[in-house]
Order: C-alpha cells, then structure tokens, then sequence
C-alpha cells in the first residue's frame, strides 16, 4: 500500500511539472508614469472623427480612458461626464482656450484631453492614424469673467474642421499614424501586447490585428507615451 502511494504521488509530481512547462507565464507590461511628483485629474472629451469612415466617438474615447488609467500619477474623469458638460454648455466640442478652462472647472479637472482620429482602416492589417491634444487649465485667470451665454452662442465648425490651432490656444499634442503592416509598428505593437493578452488564448498577439479596439488600445498607448514624453521636455 506505501508503495502504491509513492507510485501516485510520483505521478502526480511529474503531471503537475509538466502542465506547468506547458502553460506560457504572462509577460510584465511597461509601466506609465505622469511627469512630476504632483498627481493630476484629467477629463476625457469624445473623439473628434476626420477620418471619413465611421468611428464612435464615444467607443473611441473609452479606449483612451483606459490607457490613461494605467498610467501612474493620474486622475481620470470618463467621457460621459465631459458629454453631460458639453451638453450643458451647448457645444459640440472645445473651439477655444477659455471653453476648455470652463469645462475645466466644471469637472473640478487639471486638463481636458481630446483625442482625434485621422486615418481608421479596421482589416488585417489594421491602419489608424490619431492625435492627443491636452488643453491645461489656465492659471491666473479669473473663471467668472467667461460668459457661459457667449460660449453657447459660438459657432460650431463643420464636420471636418480641424481644432483651434496652436497660436490660439495653449496645449500638448502627440500625432502618430500607426500601420500595422509595417515592420517598425508591429515591433512595438509586439513589446506592447507582452503582459496584456493571453499568451495561450487561441489568437495570441494576432488579437491586436483583427480587434480594432485592442488595436486602437495600442495606438493611445504609444501616443499617451510620446505626449507625456513632450510634457516632460
């Protein structure tokens, strides 16, 4: 009978050790952190869409909500609170500095982040194009002296219209095209995938090429980097 036993419990020792080489450990993914010791609250406004196909602007700002959240140092208000203030002021997007400190305040925020897309093309190979722009609330400036009415009353652009540009306004942008038949793109898009799919799942890293939000994931990752990077030149 002690033999039986140590035959068993033998064989359970080496099924273990072997299901254990079989499965592939998660990888780590890199870290993210905000410039500066002081951590900061930032607000996510819907997604401006240039590209000509169509893109959800909601869908695409809860994509940059979650990239934001893993970054270290930050605050992060979702779209559908900076939608409410939108809706409540009346504009369809920020056209000035002065509308962005309002909608600042409003939400009790340090920033108003506002991604735009350019370029959406969903087939393997997926191909997106997008920019961040970052409105910081002003300092020094007397938030009663805005009349809400004024900024009610502004004209909305027509679809297509660019965001003010960067001599009218103060701001941070990172602008990146991201085609994932390039080589250079898929590199990075490898480095990112480690730690963030399911390395024994049936598609693996190839879940980045046929799930445009995994992919769109990927491209707020690598502009949020190069945007934090400027802030902190």
């Amino acid at each position: 009978m002690e033999r039986m036993r140590s035959i068993i419990g033998i064989g359970l020792l080496i099924a273990t050790i072997s299901g254990c080489s079989g499965t592939k450990p998660y990888g780590t993914e890199k870290q993210v952190y905000l410039p500066g010791e002081k951590r900061q609250i930032w607000a996510v406004a819907p997604a401006v869409n240039l590209s000509g196909q169509e893109v959800d602007p909601l869908i695409q700002a809860d994509d940059l909500y979650e990239q934001l959240q893993q970054v270290h140092g930050l605050t992060v208000i979702p779209v559908n609170r900076v939608a409410q203030v939108f809706a409540a002021l009346k504009i369809a997007r920020v056209q000035s500095q002065e509308q962005a400190m309002l909608v600042c305040e409003q939400l009790g925020c340090d920033a108003l982040i506002v991604p735009t897309v350019t370029i959406y093309d969903p087939y393997d190979p997926p191909k997106m194009g997008a920019s961040l722009q970052v409105f910081h609330k002003g300092k020094g400036k007397a938030i009663e002296s805005i009349d809400v009415r004024s900024l009610s009353r502004a004209a909305t652009p027509p679809p297509g219209a660019p965001l003010p540009a960067a001599s009218q306004v103060s701001f941070k942008q990172s602008v990146g095209m991201f085609d994932a038949a390039n080589g250079t793109v898929r590199e990075r898009l490898t480095s990112y995938a480690q730690g963030r799919n399911d390395p024994v799942g049936p598609l693996g890293q190839r879940e980045y090429m046929v799930n445009m939000d995994r992919y769109s994931g990927f491209v707020y990752h690598e502009l949020i980097v190069d945007l934090l990077r400027s802030i902190n030149s």
